[in-house]
């Protein structure tokens, strides 16, 4: 039985993720993997761990995809093989954590667990390696401290026990390296903790005391290390005190409510207007007073059982839940991935209930239950197939949004990006109108706009919503180095030089500035600046292929062929395509042959 229960928990997700391994990368798959440096570079591991290159401080997760690079490019199968044997594993380590805690109805919570469409978002979205990974470092590593904590107390075991907690720690780790919001995790350790002693003693605080240490250090790290690399990033979002209580009770119950009735689903739900004026929007903080309530009156009913999972659920999810500020409420309140951890406990809560119940009413119940759970698993599975298939590329995923949330700012924008990159311009000019119909105010929108026109030839029309992208958001990099390019493409070389300065004093990292400024100052006669920033180009994007041929161009021109041919043949390795390039190779090669003929002439 126990191998049968295995199989089907490999199995049956491979099954049912089988769409998501045909599917490409989405929305901010670029700069996890698509496009990031990090993943390519000599030295992209030390960089990883060390620096502020990446766009979030996650470097467990990033030295995964580093690895994963070696092995098969930026071929998109393989991230998400990865994601979806990470949540195989998760599910049946969930299974052996609650068999080891003799908790009802384990496997089911397990193989629940592992179809649930709820979790298609973490697993299919390959930059959410954060949720699947950290999960399974905090699961491996609760495996290890519940080997020390519960082991024999005989003194033949005691170091064996004590590598078990130097073994949790370090896990606990990794997974801080993987999410910072794994900071939780000692606080669900105790929960456990109490729920099997009946109490809090003194012993436990003590053992998880270098845990708590970890997540205080570790969370205020990332919060500086984001604060010094990322604070251009920073929204406000006008969530006052009351809208944030009033936000984090709406929030537990929209999530309980796609865990029990998951349908319509969507990459990004509607945003929700909270207005402490209004007394309807207190409806969802009253149900969640009287939960509280009745939970701590019937406590001695309900035993610890489900107030620890309740307790669970709440705790894993309160960094999500809007008393921490997080980019994406720019766009929503919520999201599927946010209750990958937190789900755990409403659904070991209602197996374990179900288990009571088939107890209680005996062998008559017997063969409905096992028809129940066959149906649930089969529901499950079916919904988890259908959600996949919006993972299959970024212009399906936002045209499924859309149609579920017409009004997506997130989408809309995208979608807007997609077309433009299909030079499908007046699509894209459409979706970026729509995006200033629902906020007027928003840069990103401006910015691409004028993208689209510059793109159309139409330069001074793209000059005008690049400046209003800047009157909106004054430190906006993309509009500085935009403007550069329209003046570049005018031959107004000063004006384009300066806006390309301006825009790396907010971006000195950007790699595509930095080769636009080498052009400028190209163009400009400034060979040896030109230089100093192909190869700052190169620096932070070794396999940028522009560069590669618009520095062995300069070489060329200044008659370093060996050095010229060698940057185009990088170039033509890192995009064999590049038409350009061969064209400059062969001439390099055909003028270095000519002048080896001359030389034997002489």
């Amino acid at each position: 039985m126990i191998v049968a229960g295995v199989m089907f928990i490999v199995v049956a997700p491979l099954v049912v993720y089988i769409p998501a391994m045909r599917g490409g990368y989405i929305w901010d798959d670029d700069l996890y993997v698509e496009e990031n440096p990090l993943l390519s570079s000599p030295n992209g591991l030390w960089n990883i761990w060390t620096t502020g290159l990446a766009s979030q401080y996650v470097p467990m997760v990033y030295t995964t995809f580093r690895f994963e690079y070696s092995l098969w490019g930026l071929r998109p199968f393989g991230y998400h093989l990865t994601n979806i044997l990470l949540h195989v594993f998760n599910a049946l380590l969930i299974w052996l954590l609650l068999s080891r805690l003799k908790i009802r109805g384990a496997w089911l919570v397990s193989a629940i667990f592992a179809l649930h469409p709820v979790h298609t978002e973490s697993v299919a979205w390959i930059t959410e390696r954060k949720n699947v990974l950290s999960l399974f470092f905090c699961l491996v590593s609760a495996v290890a401290y519940f080997q020390y904590a519960f082991g024999s107390g005989k003194e033949s075991t005691k170091n064996r026990s004590e590598i078990f907690y130097q073994l949790s720690t370090f896990l606990f780790l990794c997974a801080l390296a993987s999410k910072v919001v794994t900071c939780f995790f000692p606080v669900l350790l105790l929960i456990v903790l109490w729920w099997k002693h009946g109490r809090i003693i003194l012993k436990d605080i003590r053992d998880l005391s270098r845990f708590f240490v970890l997540s205080l250090v570790w969370g205020l790290f990332v919060m500086w290390w984001e604060h010094k690399y990322v604070a251009g990033s920073a929204v406000e979002f006008g969530l006052t005190p009351i809208k944030r209580i009033l936000l984090a009770s709406h929030a537990l119950w929209f999530y309980l409510g796609k865990l029990f009735c998951p349908v319509n689903l969507t990459f990004s739900y509607p945003k929700w207007n909270i207005e402490p004026t209004n007394p309807l929007h207190y409806t969802w903080l009253f149900l969640s007073l009287v939960a509280a309530w009745g939970i701590w009156h019937w406590r001695e009913k309900l035993q610890r059982g489900p107030i620890a999972a309740i307790a669970f659920f709440v705790v894993a999810l309160s960094p999500m839940l809007g008393f921490l500020s997080i980019y994406t409420f720019v766009f929503t309140y919520v999201a599927d991935h946010y209750q990958y951890v937190a789900s755990i406990g409403p659904i070991t809560l209602f197996v374990s209930i179900g288990c009571i119940a088939v107890n209680r009413l005996g062998k008559y119940a017997q063969g409905i239950s096992m028809a129940s759970v066959v149906l649930i698993l089969l529901t499950l599975g079916t919904l988890t197939w259908r959600q996949c298939h919006i993972y299959k590329d970024r212009e399906t995923l936002w045209q499924d949004t859309i149609r579920k949330n017409p009004d997506s700012l997130l989408a809309h924008l995208n979608l807007g990006v997609e077309y433009y990159n299909q030079d499908r311009l007046d699509e894209a000019t459409s979706q970026y109108n729509k995006v200033l119909q629902l906020s007027p105010d928003y840069a990103k929108a401006y910015n691409n706009l004028g993208m689209v026109f510059m793109k159309k030839g139409n330069l001074d029309e793209a000059v005008k919503y690049f400046f209003l992208a800047l009157q909106n958001k004054p430190d906006d990099a993309s509009a500085f180095k935009n403007l550069g390019t329209v003046f570049l493409k005018k031959g107004n070389l000063d004006k384009a030089i300066s806006y390309f300065q301006q825009a790396l004093q907010i971006a000195p990292e950007s790699a595509e500035i930095h080769n636009n400024l080498a052009n400028a100052f190209l163009l400009q006669g400034d060979f040896e600046q030109a230089t100093n920033h192909y190869y700052e180009a190169l620096r932070i994007k070794p396999n940028f292929a522009d560069a590669h041929y618009n520095l062995g161009f300069l070489l060329d021109q200044r008659g370093s062929l060996d050095e010229a041919i060698l940057e185009y043949m990088k170039a033509l390795k890192i995009n064999p395509n590049f038409a350009q390039a061969k064209d400059a190779l062969a001439a390099a090669q055909l003028k270095k042959k000519f002048e080896g003929v001359k030389i034997e002439a002489k």
